[in-house]
C-alpha cells in the first residue's frame, strides 16, 4: 500500500518538473517562430513564377525545420495533459522509480509522428513554392485550392474516423489503464500510438496553415487554443462540429470570390 502523503508529494514534484520543462521548450519554440514571422516575407518562400529547378537539400531542410518547430510549439500544450496523466500513473505503479524516463519515451514517440507529418508538410510547401502557388506570406495564391482545402478540413471534422481518433484523445487515463507498457521503450510505443491518433484528429486543420499563413502566429495560437478546448472540455464534440460547419461556409465563400 503506497502512503497517500508520500505519493501526493512525489506527484506534485513530478508535475512541477514536467511543467517547467514543457513551458521552457514550448516557450523557446514560440519565441523562435515569432522571430521567423517577423522576418521579411521573402524569407518565407513564394515566387513570381514557376521554378523548374529540383529541390535543394538546404531548401527542404529549412522548410522541414520550420514545420518541426511549429509542431513542437503547437502540440506540446495539446499533449501536456497526457504527459501529466502518464507521470501520475507511472508514479502510482512504482513509488520509488522516477516516471521521467517513461514520460520522455512517450514524448519522443509522439514527436516522431509529428516530425514525419512535418516532413510531408515541408515537401508540400516546397512543391507549392516551386509552382508559384504560395505567396511570400505563406498563403495559397489560388482561391480554388484554398476553397478545396477548407472544404476537406470542414468535412473531415464531421467524419466518423476523426470522431474515433478524437474519442481516444480525450481519454488519457483510460488509455494508460488498458494499454500500459513498462519502461522507456514502452513509453515510446505508447507515445507513437497516441501521436498517430492525434495526427488523425488534426492533420487537416494543420494543413490549413497554407490557407491562413504558414507563418501566421495568430492562426497557430488560435488553432492551438481550439484543439486544447476540443480535446479537454465537455464542449469538445460541439466545438468540432461547429468548427467544421464554419470551415465549409468559408470554403463556399472563397469559391465564389470572397477574400
Amino acid at each position: 500500500m503506497i502512503p497517500a502523503e508520500l505519493l501526493a508529494s512525489n506527484v506534485r514534484r513530478d508535475r512541477a518538473i514536467l511543467l517547467a520543462g514543457l513551458l521552457l521548450v514550448a516557450g523557446l519554440a514560440w519565441w523562435h517562430l515569432a522571430g521567423m514571422a517577423a522576418a521579411p516575407a521573402a524569407c518565407h518562400g513564394g515566387m513570381a513564377g514557376p521554378d523548374p529547378r529540383p529541390w535543394t537539400v538546404a531548401e527542404f531542410g529549412a522548410a522541414a525545420a520550420m514545420w518541426v518547430i511549429m509542431m513542437v510549439a503547437m502540440m506540446l500544450p495539446i499533449v501536456s495533459p497526457w504527459l501529466l496523466a502518464l507521470s501520475r500513473n507511472a508514479r502510482q505503479r512504482e513509488l520509488d522509480v522516477t516516471p521521467l524516463p517513461a514520460v520522455g519515451g512517450f514524448l519522443l514517440g509522439y514527436v516522431t509522428v509529428w516530425v514525419a507529418y512535418s516532413l510531408l508538410a515541408a515537401a508540400g510547401q516546397v512543391a507549392l513554392q516551386r509552382s508559384a502557388l504560395l505567396s511570400g506570406e505563406g498563403t495559397l495564391t489560388s482561391p480554388y485550392l484554398s476553397s478545396a482545402l477548407l472544404a476537406v478540413a470542414g468535412a473531415y471534422q464531421w467524419s466518423p474516423f476523426r470522431d474515433a481518433c478524437m474519442t481516444h484523445c480525450r481519454s488519457p487515463f483510460a488509455f494508460f489503464l488498458t494499454s500500459w507498457r513498462e519502461g522507456s521503450w514502452g513509453g515510446f510505443t505508447m507515445g507513437a500510438r497516441h501521436g498517430i491518433y492525434c495526427a488523425g484528429c488534426c492533420w487537416a486543420l494543420m494543413a490549413l496553415s497554407f490557407v491562413f499563413g504558414v507563418m501566421s502566429l495568430a492562426w497557430m495560437a488560435g488553432l492551438t487554443a481550439f484543439l486544447v478546448l476540443e480535446k479537454t472540455t465537455s464542449a469538445g464534440p460541439w466545438l468540432g462540429r461547429v468548427g467544421g460547419g464554419l470551415l465549409l461556409c468559408a470554403a463556399a465563400w472563397v469559391a465564389v470570390g470572397g477574400p
